[in-house]
C-alpha cells in the first residue's frame, strides 16, 4: 500500500430508484469534505450517475479530512420519471453527511424512490 492508500480516505456510491427497480442515471452528485466538526465545508468533487447509477470518479479525500458530505440532486430524475406528485418533488435532494478516517473507503449507496430514501455504509 503507497503512502497515499494510508493517508486518505475514499468515497463511492450508487443510487438505486426503488419505485421502479433499477439504477437512477444522470444524477448530479457533490462530494465535500471538512477537516474538524466546526470546520466549514469545502466542495471537493462533482460527478453525475452512469448508466449503472454509480460515480466512479469520485478522488480521494483530501488528507486531514474527517466528514465527507454526498448531495444528491435528485428533482431533475424524479421529474424525468413522473415522480414528483405535483408541481415540486417532495426530496429536491438528499445530503447525506458522514464521519471518515484515513485509509477507508466508503461506499454510501442511496435508495430512492419518490417520497422516501435510505442510505448505509455498503462494501
Amino acid at each position: 500500500m503507497s503512502k497515499a492508500d494510508t493517508t486518505t480516505a475514499s468515497v463511492s456510491t450508487h443510487i438505486l430508484d426503488t419505485s421502479a427497480g433499477r439504477p437512477a442515471r444522470d444524477v448530479a452528485v457533490e462530494l465535500s469534505v471538512r477537516t474538524g466538526r466546526d470546520a466549514e465545508w469545502s466542495a471537493h468533487a462533482a460527478s453525475r450517475t452512469d448508466g449503472d447509477g454509480r460515480c466512479k470518479d469520485l478522488p480521494a479525500l483530501p488528507e486531514g479530512a474527517t466528514h465527507a458530505r454526498l448531495t444528491f440532486e435528485v428533482e431533475p430524475y424524479l421529474r424525468s420519471k413522473g415522480s414528483d406528485g405535483g408541481p415540486h418533488s417532495f426530496f429536491p435532494e438528499v445530503t447525506v453527511v458522514f464521519a471518515v478516517a484515513a485509509g477507508e473507503h466508503y461506499h454510501v449507496p442511496l435508495l430512492l424512490n419518490p417520497f422516501g430514501y435510505s442510505v448505509y455504509r455498503g462494501s
